[in-house]
């Protein structure tokens, strides 16, 4: 055996000395010609100025023939070590005046160009010499020239004891990596072979017990590595499959086992309300919700969200918690509760006055205070600590949604370290210059990079968000790899694009015609009248005044409309308590009533507003019914109403309008793409929905519900869940790698 390992220490040297020796044969050289170049180049720097410090006596020497003065002024000039001779040279090149030293051999060297100095390498039997020739010129006339001989041989000398120190340089290396080598080579091949020989075998530590345990955590993480690479190629290759409830089950079950997942939002997923007929449980009207509810029927983990609903304290148990959905419970609610001081502060205040319209270009001012600020600190902070009463371990997966909990990533960092959050900011972000206006922006900043991935919509607002971090953060950004590396920890930033849950077909009671119909009986329209319909809340940013004024306008375009043409809008209230939400209602009031009383006659009304909540169930037959949805908003970060339509058109009729500020713009492409702030391209789509053939319906609409059925909620979800496995698992190995290399040292040393 130990003659072996002998062998294969040589294998290891052998290679190495030949390297290291051929390397030295190619530096050396290179060393001594650059040490020649250097050397020379300083005799030529001497021989000038030697030369230009003799060139004013022999000015006044030569003309008068002082030949004893000449030569005293050659014996002081060879009083430098390195000059060997002089000699001057008269205009008819005869040899005139020398120093005893001067080589005959050199004599005179051709004539000399008037005002030139040349230098030339001379080698001759006592040493090689540097010559140098200046010439020497009167105003009248060309007098000769001077010539100065230095003694090289002191470089040469020189090279040699470069050489020989860098030989041994070198050798002194060899030494040092063979010794180095031969003992790691004897320290460790065994064991490291047979453990990845096992590894490669796929066998386990057990089957093999004679692998040393030092090796196992390196075949562990060796293990981890390759589990993550499966990971990823899952992730690249899963366009080809259809996400549905099951297959998030089992990433869940494979990337997360004994992983809990937590989500965080300010609007619980149901609401307990009490009613004439009882305690009531219903949906709120919210696009959050309806995107991450079904994650989280999948996913049975615990939802903590303000408790809102009045009838919902009387509805949990001891701890705040009760299973839902209430008809078949998959996932724990657990509600968290604010007074209404703390929810006008907090949630109205800081939250839906300043960051809500800070966040989207809607032309409404922002409203900062510093109380509604203490508010919002406040409540981030009682979350978090829900957060971390919740965990059951010290590593869970926390999903923060929206702009509500900005601080809360960092506390919840704070706490728990080993944490892995995912916070998604469901409305855009917005350039550095608006979010600069916050007077609270590098709390939020440093509150949402306590992340480990930062989720938005697009890459537009991914791209915003690191040009704001840039601005107003001492941060290590990398723009390709869109990650931030602020306070030790590193935030994965990257744009998800949300969608919905693909409506299950064995669900559905009734078909499109039947829907059809019975709409238009509710609101007492004939069979074949054309419906528009619009679905949002009753908020500013959604451009509901734009999409009536566009209404409005194709009713003056197009007479033949009027009597044949109603726009539906349900339109849920939202945020009544604020001024800006009451006078945004009644001018939308106030609008409608002034088209209706213009275009309308008798029953006939060109615009219903339904201002109240309707269930999804009741709005999807209003998408149903309709041969026209309006989604007109004037910044959205996705707007899901546009992909609930389509979903809800089995048919493969209706004709999506769709703002170009939304998130949905950049995916749905066969939508009638509009600018609503232009009334009149607003008028035109309408119109041009209203009358486009069933051709072209069917082609665009069979387009658009093929992309949103494959791009639905699961593989929203999974993606960003896909994306903290692998970093999850990253950072488990490297505690692994970083605590076997102290162990590691710690025996060394």
């Amino acid at each position: 055996m130990q003659s072996r390992l002998l062998r294969l220490s040589l294998r290891f040297v052998l290679p190495l000395a030949v390297v290291i020796g051929l390397f030295a044969y190619a530096v050396v050289p290179l060393v001594d010609d650059l040490t020649l170049r250097w050397f020379v180049r300083d005799l030529d720097t001497r021989s000038q100025s030697l030369a230009n410090a003799l060139q004013d006596p022999l000015l006044e020497y030569v003309p008068a023939k002082a030949g004893k003065k000449i030569n005293q002024l050659f014996d002081r000039a060879m009083q430098d070590e390195r000059l060997y001779a002089l000699a001057f040279c008269d205009s008819n090149g005869r040899l005139v005046y020398k120093t005893a030293t001067y080589p005959e051999q050199l004599g005179c060297r051709g004539p000399q160009t008037p005002n030139q100095l040349r230098q030339s390498l001379v080698r001759l039997p006592h040493g090689p010499l540097h010559v140098s020739e200046s010439s020497l010129d009167s105003d009248e006339a060309h007098l000769g020239k001077l010539i100065l001989v230095h003694d090289m041989s002191f470089i040469e000398r020189r090279s040699a004891d470069t050489k020989k120190y860098i030989y041994s340089l070198f050798a002194l290396m060899a030494v040092v990596i063979s010794l180095i080598t031969v003992f790691v080579a004897h320290l460790s091949w065994r064991d490291w072979v047979s453990s990845v020989k096992n590894i490669l075998r796929g066998a386990g530590p057990r089957a093999h017990p004679a692998v040393s345990s030092e090796a196992h955590p390196i075949e562990g993480d060796l293990r981890a590595l390759l589990r993550e690479f499966n990971v990823e190629r899952r992730t690249r290759d899963d366009s080809t499959h259809y996400w549905t409830p099951d297959k998030l089950r089992s990433l869940l079950h494979e990337e997360f086992a004994g992983d809990e997942i937590l989500v965080v939002s300010n609007r619980e997923p149901y609401l307990h309300v009490r009613t004439s007929k009882g305690v009531e449980v219903r949906r709120p009207a919210s696009g959050l919700v309806t995107a991450v509810e079904p994650v989280m029927r999948a996913c049975s983990g615990t939802w903590i969200a303000h408790g809102s609903g009045n009838a919902d304290r009387e509805s949990v148990d001891a701890n705040d918690r009760v299973s839902v959905p209430p008809s078949h419970p998959s996932y724990t609610l657990r509600r968290v509760w604010l007074s209404k001081e703390e929810e006008q502060g907090y949630y109205y205040g800081f939250a839906n006055e300043g960051l809500w319209p800070l966040c989207h270009i809607a032309h409404v001012r922002p409203v900062f205070r510093s109380s509604d600020w203490e508010y919002y600190e406040a409540i981030n902070q009682r979350f978090a600590d829900a957060v971390v009463k919740e965990a059951r371990t010290d590593d869970p997966v926390v999903l923060v949604q929206d702009y509500h909990f900005a601080l809360l990533p960092r506390m919840v960092r704070e706490a728990l370290p080993k944490a892995t959050i995912i916070t998604f900011w469901h409305i855009p972000w917005p350039n550095p210059e608006s979010f600069g206006i916050c007077p609270w922006r590098e709390e939020i900043l440093e509150g949402l990079l306590g992340s480990t991935i930062l989720g938005f919509h697009t890459q537009f607002h991914c791209k915003n968000f690191l040009e704001t971090v840039d601005r107003y953060l001492e941060a290590r950004i990398e723009h390709e790899a869109s990650t931030i590396s602020y306070g030790g920890k590193l935030t994965q930033v990257a744009h998800y694009p949300i969608s919905i849950a693909w409506p299950d077909s064995k669900n559905v009671v009734s078909t499109v015609a039947e829907d059809r119909v019975a709409v238009r009986a509710e609101l007492g329209l004939p069979p074949d009248h054309l419906l528009g319909v619009g679905v949002d809340r009753l908020d500013y940013t959604k451009g509901i005044i734009e999409r009536f004024q566009a209404v409005e306008r194709m009713l003056e375009q197009h007479p033949s409309m009027i009597g044949k043409f109603t726009m539906v809008q349900i339109a849920a209230p939202t945020r009544s308590s604020l001024d800006e939400y009451q006078n945004f209602e009644s001018r939308v009031r106030n609008l409608v009533q002034r088209i209706n009383s213009r275009f309308g006659n008798g029953s006939y009304l060109p615009i219903i507003l339904k201002a109240e909540h309707h269930e999804p169930d009741e709005v999807n037959r209003y998408f149903r019914a309709a041969e026209v949805c309006l989604v007109t908003s004037l910044h959205d970060g996705m707007n899901l109403v546009a992909k609930e339509f389509i979903a809800a058109r089995e048919d493969e009729r209706g004709v999506l309008i769709l703002s170009q500020f939304t998130g949905a713009a950049r995916e749905l492409h066969e939508a009638l793409i509009v600018n609503p702030y232009h009334v009149e391209q607003g008028a035109e789509a309408i119109y041009r929905a209203l009358t486009m053939p069933d051709v072209e319906q069917r082609e665009r609409m069979r387009s658009m519900r093929a992309l949103v059925k494959d791009f639905n909620i699961y593989r929203w979800a999974g993606r960003m869940l896909l994306d903290a496995a692998r970093l999850r698992q990253r950072e488990r190995i490297m505690t692994k790698i970083r605590a076997h290399s102290r162990k590691s040292l710690r025996r060394v040393v």
